[in-house]
């Protein structure tokens, strides 16, 4: 991932992950934690803030190490190739719901979906008008009939979202 960053870009990214360090007295280590998008700038208002951290970091629980951190910052740049962007969404509104459901299916299922949903519009809709966004986009999108978005169908739609580059990225 770090291909798409310059050594200024880095230096800058350093910076700004050297400041979210977290020191711990009680086990003399330093501790980069699940909050650190909490206090980002970049990522205050983002309702996926800790599915992102999750994502990108190698334990999977959010603990960012400096290389997952700059690989984030990779990914979301604008200069990031349109199917690398794709392949991380995928991850981030895929397996929304709770950690049980995680069943490595890959597929985005209608619970994924709804939750996504409710994030993106802050819990606004009412429940039946959730349902009925999440059955359109289904009924639109899933092209094997099985009720739920593979990679190639969420691919094929996030392709025709003209917004999607524009909003798929943060600046440092």
């Amino acid at each position: 991932m770090l291909q798409n960053k310059s050594y200024d870009e880095v230096i800058v990214g350093w910076t700004r992950f050297e400041s979210l360090i977290v020191h711990c007295s009680t086990c003399d280590c330093l501790l980069w934690v699940h909050s650190i998008p909490i206090y980002v700038h970049l990522f205050q208002e983002n309702p996926f803030r800790h599915r992102i951290c999750e994502v990108f970091s190698r334990d999977g629980k959010g603990n960012l190490s400096f290389e997952d951190f700059l690989d984030m910052l990779s990914v979301f740049s604008e200069q990031a190739p349109r199917d690398i962007k794709v392949f991380y969404a995928f991850k981030i509104y895929g397996k929304m719901s709770s950690l049980e459901d995680f069943d490595e299916d890959e597929l985005l299922g209608p619970s994924d979906l709804e939750q996504t949903l409710r994030l993106l519009t802050r819990n606004e809709l009412t429940p039946e008008e959730v349902t009925q966004a999440c059955e359109k986009v289904v009924e639109e999108s899933d092209v094997d009939g099985d009720g739920k978005l593979s990679f190639m169908e969420f691919e094929h739609v996030i392709t025709r979202a003209p917004d999607f580059l524009s909003t798929f990225h943060i600046r440092i």
